[in-house]
């Protein structure tokens, strides 16, 4: 097998030689022949409780996406091309995904043409915290920190790989797309390096983003970037970026791009110095607890500085590395991986230095995990065959040591004895994760593979719940799992992040060993592929009810949903219109100028007024713009927002049935169903519901509202507003929602954290509200949403919330709603209790929000836990 001569003395002697032939002929595999891993594409499934497409009689299904360019790609593609191949699986394909796979993983501004289009851009403020572009780079697993450490081990491992194997990279079509790779990560290394002594080695807090699930694209939190300098030292993260650059200037010069090398190898080696003057990792520890450097810095520093000397030939740097290396005695019976990188430098070293001593490092390494050292230490194997290390990542350690078993057996290095048991070992761990145990352990490959990854952009659910939607709307294509325990069991389950994380280190060492299967076996790709799905239903999409009518108006209740995932996307410039037929206003001497709309209830967006659609006709609508960013799939108070507006004609006369947008809400009172009479528009187009024909007078406002929004009434003496207090037991803020001096109802969401103290069992604690009822129709109490948000990040969502009324006294009360919870669930420290209600007329009658105890000041919210009162002053 041919591979690139990684002996050189500088880049300009690289420039000068081509890279090898291609290997010879190989026997053929039938085009996908059923015992290989065959192709069996996973869709995305079905979104939960958002329409399907082609529900409403043609109405618009809510699923137009982002524009991306896509190429004509599916993941559908059915056609093979290429070598056909010789081996028990097709690594051709499997090739093609696992390369994807790092697309699937990008973060920042993506280029135009892409092969993903559930996959936007994301974290384009990275960086902005201090003053720099720290946009790109890949997202390190299913979570969206982007951890220097691993993501560059990553970008050097994907480089070595095509060292060693550049043909099967050139023959299976796949180079292109493993430069591109390759460019985006050292890229970002690149640009996290902008002074000779400051690298910025993390980019977002790991606490606060494991603390939220849901896709990249809406990503909510803070994303701090963090450096290592002269004063505050990181020589590990700084070492393997240098090796990540070093080994691109290698690639890069090897196929002719002669500037680019150039720009890597010099921050490669601006960050060696760094790496080596500091011999600390003193400033390293942002990542503690996520990718602490366990082995240290040496190993790194080996690794980098052999790597150094490949690509400018400069023997100091093999001088240094050779000493690095031999400053710490090294364990065999590990793995290569992102935190010790000893055994790739060994290899390295050994074949530029002919030392027995790194050969014999390499050789005890590798009979421990293949036949068994001489003295009879062999790692543990599963009953079906998995070489098993340990139980975070089992697959990733074998299948990283199968690629350097393979390289090593493919090298002038390796005696006759020992090349085929290498070879074997490398063959057999790579047959595991494709499917030799009776299941593909490769997302989107094989038989039975995992549908599952605990991935939240993958999974994309909307309310930042991990359990909605049940199956993930997305195909992770190409990401090995972390696989089974040491008895072959495994759980495709989300939740389970032993078995079924995935990770860019994950799939370093495998796909290196892909290409390697590759070059002996060949195998064909999927032609057209790419992860180019079909939406699993409506992204956006409305329900709605009537609130309250009369013989002179029509108060409707909407709620606007955005569930979207092609990708997730905030709304930005959504309409929501519902149309009106005024024909009846007009036949009684009135105009669409008489009618009064109020917004009686605003969660979210602005109410742009009543606006002319055809107006020979007398149709109008009601137009409610989401434009403030509020509305995204990030969250149970963000991917809804509720809307209660009124219609009201003072000459006393008003139909709904003649209603276009009423159609399907007759006797629908209490309740919501799916709105197809109502219209939604992204940005112009429709994207869910139906418009009445015409449209040609349509956009003119003949009738605003007035309080639009939000807004709050600066008038309303003692009404209703934001709010937050707090003592040594609890600490309360409440959002009211589009309240002023009069609403018809007292609405928002309350946030109660528990700030010290025992744990508080929810159905032991009750909330009083006190307000003034002012007459009226019967007090009406309304849960919207309740849910326990813990420190930790994990959420549980509160059944069984209830309000009942009582009579109180004193200023600004004569009523009082006392809210229980029937969930014996425990509010622990630190906890956040949020809780989204309403206090209604069950009329929905005006109410006079100024003269509410409550309404005035979140203290005056009492909290009573066992009966006794631990947080807010009584009227």
């Amino acid at each position: 097998m041919k591979r690139i001569d990684l002996k050189r003395k500088g880049i300009a002697m690289i420039l000068c030689m081509s890279l090898l032939a291609a290997c010879g002929d190989k026997e053929a595999l039938s085009d996908n022949a059923a015992a290989d891993g065959s192709r069996e594409a996973v869709s995305g499934q079905e979104a939960g409780a958002a329409p399907t497409q082609g529900d409403g009689n043609d109405a618009a299904s809510g699923s137009a996406s982002a524009e991306q360019d896509t190429g004509g790609l599916t993941e559908d593609a059915a056609e093979y091309e290429g070598i056909e191949g010789s081996g028990a699986y097709n690594y051709g394909e499997a090739l093609q995904k696992a390369l994807l796979f790092y697309e699937l993983q990008r973060s920042g501004d993506l280029p135009e043409k892409v092969r993903c289009n559930w996959r936007g851009d994301s974290a384009l403020n990275d960086g902005a915290d201090v003053g720099l572009d720290l946009t790109g780079g890949w997202y390190d697993a299913g979570d969206h920190v982007k951890f220097n450490l691993p993501m560059a081990y990553s970008g050097a491992m994907l480089a070595w790989s095509f060292c060693e194997f550049p043909d099967a990279y050139r023959e299976s079509g796949q180079l292109p797309y493993l430069l591109d790779d390759l460019r985006w990560v050292n890229d970002y290394l690149m640009k996290c390096h902008p002074e000779e002594d400051v690298y910025y080695y993390q980019v977002g807090n790991g606490g606060s983003d494991h603390s939220w699930w849901g896709p990249a694209e809406v990503l909510p939190m803070e994303r701090p970037a963090y450096k290592v300098d002269a004063s505050a030292p990181g020589s590990t993260v700084c070492a393997e970026a240098a090796a990540s650059l070093a080994s691109a200037a290698v690639v890069f010069s090897a196929n002719g791009d002669a500037d680019y090398a150039k720009r890597c190898l010099e921050h490669a080696e601006g960050l060696y110095r760094m790496a080596d003057q500091g011999r600390s990792d003193a400033g390293y520890t942002q990542a503690n607890g996520f990718y602490d450097s366990h082995s240290g810095f040496y190993d790194e520093l080996a690794w980098a500085g052999t790597w150094l000397y490949l690509a400018t030939g400069q023997e100091e740097y093999l001088e240094k590395a050779e000493k690095d290396y031999r400053a710490k005695e090294w364990d065999y019976n590990w793995s290569l991986c992102w935190d010790d990188v000893h055994i790739g430098a060994a290899l390295l070293l050994a074949r530029e230095t002919k030392d027995g001593f790194y050969q014999d490092e390499v050789e005890k390494h590798l009979d421990y995990w293949s036949t068994g050292t001489s003295d009879g230490q062999r790692i543990r194997y599963t009953p079906k065959g998995l070489a098993w290390l340990d139980q975070w990542g089992p697959l990733r350690y074998a299948t990283t040591t199968a690629f350097v078993a393979a390289v090593y057996s493919e090298s002038e290095l390796c005696g006759s004895s020992r090349k085929d048991a290498y070879w074997e070992f490398a063959c057999s761990q790579a047959d595991y994760a494709l499917g030799s145990s009776g299941r593909s352990y490769v997302c989107g490959f094989g038989k039975n593979p995992p549908v599952h990854p605990h991935h939240r952009t993958a999974q994309a659910s909307w309310s930042n719940n991990m359990n909605e939607p049940a199956s993930h709307r997305h195909t992770l294509y190409g990401a090995l799992v972390g696989g089974p325990d040491a008895s072959d069991n495994y759980t495709d389950e989300v939740s389970n992040y032993v078995t079924n994380e995935v990770a860019c280190d994950y799939n370093a060492g495998f796909t290196g060993l892909l290409a390697a299967m590759y070059g002996r076996y060949h195998g064909k790709t999927l032609k057209d592929f790419g992860a180019v799905e079909k939406p699993d239903g409506a992204e956006f999409y409305v329900e709605a009810g009537i609130n309250a009518d009369g013989n002179d108006f029509t108060e409707i209740k909407a709620l606007v949903y955005n569930v979207s995932a092609w990708p997730a996307r905030v709304a930005e410039d959504l309409e929501l219109r519902y149309f009106v037929d005024l024909s009846e206003v007009y036949a009684a001497g009135g105009t669409a100028g008489n009618i009064e709309i109020s917004n009686n209830y605003m969660a979210g967006g602005r109410i742009e007024g009543l606006k002319v659609w055809e107006e020979d006709k007398h149709l109008y609508y009601l137009s409610v713009v989401f434009d403030d960013g509020s509305l995204y799939p990030g969250g149970q108070e963000h991917y809804k927002k509720e809307i209660q507006v009124r219609m009201r004609n003072p000459l006393g006369v008003w139909e709904d049935d003649n209603d276009p947008s009423f159609e399907g809400l007759a006797g629908v009172k209490g309740q919501t169903v799916t709105a197809y009479g109502i219209a939604l528009y992204e940005k112009g187009s429709l994207i869910f519901g139906s418009e009445p024909e015409g449209g040609e007078d349509a956009g003119t406002v003949v009738s605003e509202a007035p309080g639009q929004g939000n807004a709050w009434d600066p008038a309303g003496g003692n009404a209703a507003k934001n709010d937050a207090s707090a003592n040594g037991e609890l600490s309360v803020s409440v959002r009211y929602d589009g309240m002023g001096s009069s609403a018809t109802a007292l609405a928002g969401t309350m946030e109660v954290r528990r700030a010290g103290g025992t744990s508080l069992a929810l159905n032991e604690l009750e909330i009083d509200y006190y307000f003034t009822a002012d007459g009226g129709s019967t007090p009406v109490f309304e849960c919207y949403h309740a849910a326990v948000q813990g420190a930790g990040g994990s959420y549980q969502a509160l059944s069984g919330v209830k309000g009942t009324f009582k009579n109180a006294s004193g200023k600004d009360a004569d009523s009082c709603c006392v809210i229980s919870f029937g969930d014996s669930l425990l509010l622990d420290k630190d906890a956040t209790l949020v809780l989204s209600f309403s206090i209604h007329r069950s009329d929905w009658s005006m109410m006079d929000t100024t003269n509410d105890h409550s309404a005035a000041a979140a203290e005056h919210i009492v909290f009573r836990y066992k009966g006794d009162t631990i947080f807010g002053e009584e009227p």
